[in-house]
């Protein structure tokens, strides 16, 4: 999670949500890929940390399939990358701060233990859940106070 936490303050130097995320291998301590947060570097809606640490992990291992592996993320998922967890077959995902207001993994929804799925990756959600939600708040109030995105809603 430290290593996550290390990608959160690197989406923050490019202007984007203190996200960070890292593919563990299936031995729990390869790193094959990490990532953060960097819709607003590339204007990509689907840049969150996850995505671009899955597609990382999967070109490095050669294929989609991440079995044995372990996403680690300083934010629990919203739909669009709990979805996208589940489809890579990932054996595990760990989780910092909830997200109250669009967590997919027991916040809002549990997209990735519904039992209508066909993969279930174990969860695991609360590590070092204050330092990501930390950095998420300064975050926000800096923007607001610059009166950025975050002071429209």
């Amino acid at each position: 999670m430290r290593l996550a936490l290390d990608e959160a303050e690197r989406a923050v130097r490019g202007g984007d949500v203190p996200v960070g995320a890292v593919v563990l291998a299936a031995d729990g301590e390869t790193v094959l890929a990490t990532g953060h947060n960097e819709r607003e570097a590339g204007g990509d809606p689907t840049a969150h940390a996850e995505i671009l640490a899955l597609r990382r992990a999967a070109e490095r291992l050669g294929g989609w399939r991440l079995p044995g592996c372990t996403l680690v993320v300083t934010l629990e998922p919203c739909v669009m990358c709990a979805g996208a967890l589940q489809q890579s077959r990932l054996e595990r995902v760990v989780y910092g701060a909830r997200d109250a207001k669009a967590g997919a993994a027991g916040s809002l929804w549990d997209l990735l233990r519904d039992r209508r799925l066909n993969h279930r990756p174990e969860v695991i959600g609360g590590v070092l859940a204050e330092e990501g939600a930390r950095l998420l708040t300064d975050f926000f109030a800096r923007s607001r106070d610059r009166g950025g995105p975050a002071a429209e809603g």
